[in-house]
């Protein structure tokens, strides 16, 4: 599975259980841990933590194996470790605590939104 046909999949994923304010970061070129970061909203632990339920398993549909998950105890923040795409799952306040997208200090072409423009 290429790159874009695993971002389709979390993204997909992600809006099955309702994932707000998610963001697509491009940070090829900046680490060599992953090629993007997708970064997602939920309203409570329990969401955060079925959100990263559902990306591990539409992953697993289609012979992904996760590298690792982290935070799912807490529900917080979740990491989903794809290899080539990690996923942050966060409660707005932790979100803004750590505010990824600015702290990978990207310029405005390197950041896709998928929030609607109504």
């Amino acid at each position: 599975m290429n790159l874009e046909e695993m971002r389709g999949l979390v993204l997909e994923a992600l809006d099955e259980i309702k994932a707000e304010d998610v963001v697509v970061l491009d940070v090829q070129g900046q680490t060599d841990i992953a090629d993007l970061m997708i970064v997602a909203s939920g309203q409570s632990k329990r969401q955060i933590k079925a959100l990263a339920a559902n990306v591990v398993e539409q992953a697993k549909a289609q012979g992904l194996r996760p590298l690792g998950v982290e935070g799912e105890e807490d529900g917080e923040w979740v990491l989903v470790d794809l290899g080539d795409i990690l996923v942050h799952l966060m409660q707005p306040e932790t979100r803004a605590l750590y505010d990824l997208e600015r702290l990978w200090s990207l310029s405005p072409g390197q950041v896709e939104s998928t929030r609607d423009e109504d």
